[in-house]
Order: C-alpha cells, then sequence, then structure tokens
C-alpha cells in the first residue's frame, strides 16, 4: 500500500483529499502546519507528497526545497490558490513534479498522482539485478537506479532534471523545440512556457557540462530549441 503525505492548512481539503485517497486504496498522512510537515517527511519514507504552497511555519516551496536538498526525491505535486506562471515555474525549478491550482477535482489530484507514478516507476519489475545503461560521451546514465555518473562522478538530478537528460540522450543529434519537451516531460499543457524548460536545461548544464557558459553537449538551437551531441574528443 502506498503511503502519502499530504500538507494542507485547509482542514476542508484535507478531509477531501483524505477520504478520496483513501477510497483508492492509499494510506494518508497528514498535517496542517508547514513545519511538521516537513519533519513528517524527514522521519518516514513517503511514496508520494501532496504539498500546499501556503502554509504557517514554513511554506510549500521551501519544504520542497529543502527536501530537495536532503536528497529526498519523493514525487511532490504542489497545490496553490494563485495562478501565476512565475509559481509554477518556482515549484517545478526546486524539484516539484507537478503543479495544480485550486480549486481542484479529486479525480484530478489522483490522475496527476497516476501520471507521475508512471513516469518514475520502472516499467517493467525484474527478478535479476541487470541494469539498463545509457552513454554518451562522458556522461553515464544508470535508467534502474536512476543515477548519472559524468566523467566517472556521480551527479545528483532532480526527478525532473534526471527525465529530461534520459530523453535527449535517446534522442542525439535531433533538435527539439520546447513545445514538444513541455508535452514529452512534463505532459501536460505549458503552452506558451518555455521558461520551464531553459531553467531545467541551465540546472543540467550545471551539473553535465565542465563549462556550463559554453556547453559541449546540450547546444541551443537558436530559434528552434535545444540538440544533445556528444563532443568530439
Amino acid at each position: 500500500m502506498k503511503h502519502i503525505l499530504v500538507v494542507d492548512d485547509e482542514p476542508s481539503i484535507v478531509t477531501l483529499l483524505t477520504f478520496n485517497l483513501e477510497k483508492e486504496g492509499y494510506q494518508v498522512t497528514s498535517a496542517e502546519d508547514g513545519l511538521i510537515g516537513y519533519e513528517l517527511a524527514l522521519a518516514e519514507n513517503y511514496d508520494f507528497i501532496i504539498l500546499d504552497v501556503m502554509l504557517p511555519s514554513m511554506d510549500g516551496l521551501e519544504i520542497a526545497k529543502k527536501l530537495r536538498q536532503e536528497k529526498i526525491d519523493t514525487p511532490i505535486l504542489m497545490l496553490t490558490a494563485k495562478d501565476e506562471a512565475i509559481d509554477r515555474i518556482l515549484g517545478l525549478e526546486i524539484g516539484a513534479d507537478d503543479y495544480l491550482t485550486k480549486p481542484f477535482s479529486p479525480r484530478e489530484v489522483l490522475a496527476r498522482m497516476k501520471a507521475i507514478f508512471r513516469r518514475i516507476e520502472p516499467r517493467r519489475e525484474k527478478e535479476d539485478t541487470t541494469h539498463e545503461y545509457l552513454t554518451a560521451g562522458e556522461i553515464q546514465a544508470d535508467l534502474s537506479n536512476y543515477q548519472v555518473t559524468v566523467r566517472g562522478e556521480k551527479i545528483e538530478l532532480t526527478p525532473k532534471e534526471f527525465e529530461l537528460l534520459v530523453y535527449f540522450m535517446k534522442r542525439k543529434n535531433r533538435v527539439i523545440d520546447r513545445d514538444t519537451l513541455l508535452d514529452r516531460i512534463w505532459q501536460y499543457d505549458f503552452s506558451g512556457q518555455s521558461r520551464i524548460v531553459d531553467v531545467h536545461v541551465s540546472h543540467l548544464r550545471e551539473k553535465i557540462e565542465a563549462d556550463p557558459k559554453h556547453p559541449q553537449y546540450l547546444q541551443t538551437v537558436r530559434g528552434f530549441g535545444y540538440k544533445f551531441q556528444v563532443p568530439e574528443q
């Protein structure tokens, strides 16, 4: 049974989410205070976190940021009453997996959760320990353990950064526009919000490029998008 942490300071929303999640077979733990929610997330391994942005003691963006700094990669769905692009960008930039604006339907929350689970869980469970790798130049991605090494050193990527890197690595030398990346990686309508892609590409460059200001792997194709290539040695 998957264990879900719900952190929201509106009792009616906590009750609504708890009822519908338990109805779907999930175990639910809840908190109405940001600091308490953060401490719960640190104390136990949850399968999913539903996190409000506006919270007492510690806001949701700060919680998500601190969890990622602590190397906790539990999927996070951010909730907010605001409907501004900058909030979505900030939430995704610091490592949230998805973003939902209030008011919302429980059915939409469940659909978003299932979509995220499909993305992060291995498609096939094998009894053996055979690993599947992608290699491009000095970059190697372990698709079984969601780990990446660059020039022999392990680097830390957020789930979205990992997805984005693997997507690029599987499509070497192809120009990919931002709208395609938004659709394939985020999987719902972020039309016109290309900054989300640019932010994640910038973060990837900081982690995989020897000189992020002069990238060798992730090339910008002006007016079109990005291209991943293996530099000549």
